[in-house]
């Protein structure tokens, strides 16, 4: 049995989640300026009630960014601090590719434009198509890498324009500042949704089948710039 933890503290919100050979369970708080208290009570909280122990985990994985300057920080440092002590691997997971995969799972989506606000008026962003095999397994492909830009500057492949978009996460407060022809292919807009622990566990399950965990010393934060910008 493949057994992996996943936390994410990238937005105002704070998760954890646990896979057990496809098997999820996960908690979610949405709780500004708490990440610090909330985080370590969450995890031990979740595996007590799937009654499993910190040792019997086969790795740990994080939200890497982008997102909060901070939450980054504590997400990275929490799983390298247990990573360490348990002498674990550790896979990192993008927020903007974990927001495809929440809009594929809940809104059936197959293109997929998460938009977080960067703050600076600037978005994090970068572009999915989402396909599930016949056998369920789904398959996120990156059409555009993820970037830091302003969104006047933001486009989508002119080969990929003809599709429904769907569009989501908080950098749509900066909606109508996107190109003409950008706004034009968003089918559909969803605000609200933010980076959560379920489906980041759900990509490290992925990434752990193909090899990819690392040692506890490689987990860092992804920031996309040298800039930090506070609310």
């Amino acid at each position: 049995m493949t057994t992996l933890l996943a936390i994410d503290a990238s937005s105002s919100a704070c998760s954890v989640a646990l896979w057990q050979d496809g098997v999820v369970i996960a908690e979610r708080c949405e709780a500004p300026r708490q990440h610090t208290q909330l985080m370590m009570p969450m995890i031990e909280a979740l595996l007590a009630s799937a009654d499993i122990a910190l040792s019997d985990l086969d790795a740990l994985a994080y939200g890497h960014g982008p997102g909060s300057f901070t939450g980054l920080r504590i997400a990275a440092g929490t799983i390298q601090g247990l990573a360490f002590g348990l002498e674990c691997p550790v896979i990192g997971v993008s927020t903007l590719k974990a927001l495809a995969l929440q809009a594929h799972r809940h809104h059936h989506a197959r293109f997929v434009l998460p938009m977080l606000d960067a703050r600076m008026g600037e978005l994090y962003t970068g572009a999915y198509r989402v396909m599930t095999s016949s056998d369920g397994d789904i398959e996120i492909k990156q059409v555009l890498p993820e970037q830091v830009c302003a969104p006047g500057l933001l486009e989508l492949p002119a080969e990929l324009r003809e599709h429904d978009w769907l569009a989501i996460g908080s950098g749509l407060v900066m909606h109508d500042a996107l190109p003409d022809v950008l706004r034009a292919s968003l089918a559909q807009r969803l605000p609200e949704p933010q980076p959560d622990a379920e489906d980041m566990v759900i990509l490290a399950a992925q990434a752990f089948a193909r090899g990819e965990a690392v040692a506890a010393v490689e987990a860092q934060p992804v920031y996309l710039r040298n800039e930090v910008a506070w609310r």
